[in-house]
């Protein structure tokens, strides 16, 4: 990589260790911040292949221009066989801005460009968001994907002990 590199056949960023090494006709510089947000998506998209089938994974599609209020997910994909946006949040939204966006999806939702079923809404990140819009579509909010699906899978019902014996809950 490193002669590669010297020869000028590839670019490397030292942003990050190991170094990222990439094409040379990137139009992204290469200290650039949406690298750490593209390492992110690439991370969400191991979990998916590893938690299942996962049909289609696009990075950043278009729907239309942001300018004129359409919104753009960090990810379309269809794992097992249901459509996801998926919003990954490496930074802290306000309230206002996650409502905001919230309503460029709705936007979209209205728009008809999007065959039915209208894909569920999937934000990634730390933070936790005061979701209370009554929206078209489902909303989920998780630190990761494998954090999500996990908690999709519904716990056991609680055992009755018969007379006289120990009630077991196996988790």
């Amino acid at each position: 990589m490193l002669r590669l590199h010297r020869d000028g056949e590839i670019q490397r960023s030292t942003a990050f260790i190991p170094y990222c090494y990439y094409g040379p006709n990137i139009q992204m510089k290469a200290q650039s911040q949406k690298l750490g947000h593209f390492f992110v998506i690439l991370n969400v998209y191991k979990e998916m292949l590893k938690l299942g089938e996962l049909e289609s994974f696009l990075v950043e599609p278009k729907y239309g221009k942001k300018k004129d209020g359409c919104c753009e997910p960090d990810i379309y994909a269809h794992f097992r066989r249901t459509p996801f946006f998926i919003e990954v949040q490496k930074t802290v939204y306000s309230s206002k801005q996650m409502d905001e966006k919230l309503d460029r999806y709705c936007l979209l939702y209205e728009s008809g460009v999007i065959d039915k079923p209208f894909p569920h809404v999937l934000i990634l990140s730390d933070q936790r968001y005061a979701i209370d819009g009554n929206y078209p579509f489902k909303v989920f909010q998780s630190q990761s994907f494998t954090e999500f699906m996990s908690s999709l899978r519904s716990e056991p019902a609680p055992s009755r002990p018969s007379e006289g014996g120990v009630r077991i809950v196996v988790k």
